[in-house]
């Protein structure tokens, strides 16, 4: 099997698809902390270290030959509604933003490759207003019938709420697996010096400290607004005996014992990474790459649903 994957980051949906029986072939990734982690964690796949929209996509298929398989996790960050200076018009996010710009790359790699099967993860906000007509019709002239599947992370053996957008070349189910609470994901991680990587935690700012011990479970010390008027927390205290709240790579979470942060580790575990995934780069990098990532779990789930 010939999986390519496009925006591969630090390696959710290759980790996903690796379960499901498909090992990667070929990774587009360009961002240097990501870059190193995947070239670490699947060492047998050639990596394309350029900006998706430099890629040669007809000289790549020359060179593959058939594809079997095709993900990609285009940046989310111009549909959003988490992001306040999203663009009013949806249109706009897809053809004036350049990170939008990069689903349009996806399918022009997907209209290069002819992947069998294809999936494209996003927040469920790709489809806005007149984006699905405009996205259906731009799979159509590819050569694809697209589904349009709204997923939950939960729902699919990830210990975090994720509700996300995957535009698949086969339906998939939405999933029934059991919750995962928190406590099952991380209470054996509450020693700092436990023998796994990744397990510092970034310092609680100056001016928050006063205010941890206070902390309940559910409440955040920091809140900002969307594009839509809906306000958004970090440093929240978990609860151990819930399923975690969205992890985002800008978002931290207070301990739900004690009065420090998450450490990289435990949002990795909240997403379904194994310990043997190891992130490189800073301390802020390896958040981010934590929380960016598509949900291995979620990922096995979609590409077991599309292939043979």
């Amino acid at each position: 099997m010939t999986h390519v994957d496009l925006f591969a980051g630090a390696g959710g949906f290759s980790l996903g698809a690796l379960a499901a029986g498909h090992e990667p072939t070929v990774a587009v990734e360009n961002a240097p902390h990501p870059l190193a982690t995947y070239r670490a964690c699947f060492p047998t796949a050639r990596v394309v270290d350029q900006p998706a929209q430099q890629v040669d996509w007809a000289e790549l298929a020359a060179q593959v030959g058939p594809v079997d398989l095709l993900t990609a996790g285009p940046p989310c960050e111009p549909f959003t509604p988490a992001k306040a200076a999203r663009r009013v018009d949806p249109l706009s996010r897809l053809y004036a933003d350049p990170a939008g710009g990069l689903v349009l790359h996806t399918i022009r790699a997907i209209r290069a490759l002819r992947p069998t099967a294809f999936a494209i993860e996003n927040v469920v906000q790709l489809t806005e207003g007149p984006l699905y007509r405009e996205l259906n019709d731009l799979f159509r002239r590819a050569g694809y019938r697209a589904h349009f599947n709204v997923l939950r992370a939960e729902n699919n053996g990830t210990p975090s709420m994720r509700a996300r957008l995957f535009i698949t070349t086969r339906e998939v189910a939405p999933g029934s697996r059991r919750p995962i609470p928190v406590r099952e994901a991380i209470e054996d991680l509450e020693a700092l010096d436990a023998d796994v990587p990744n397990h510092t935690p970034e310092p609680i700012p100056r001016s928050l400290r006063q205010r941890v011990s206070d902390l309940r479970p559910g409440r955040s010390l920091r809140w900002w607004k969307g594009a839509t008027g809906k306000t958004y927390g970090t440093w929240t205290r978990l609860d151990y005996d819930q399923v975690a709240p969205t992890v985002k790579g800008s978002g931290r979470f207070i301990h739900p014992r004690f009065d420090r942060a998450l450490t990289p580790r435990e949002h990795a575990r909240l997403m379904g990474f194994p310990d043997g995934h190891v992130f490189h780069g800073p301390l802020k990098t390896q958040y981010d790459q934590a929380g960016e990532a598509v949900p291995p779990p979620l990922a096995e789930a979609v590409v077991r649903a599309i292939t043979p």
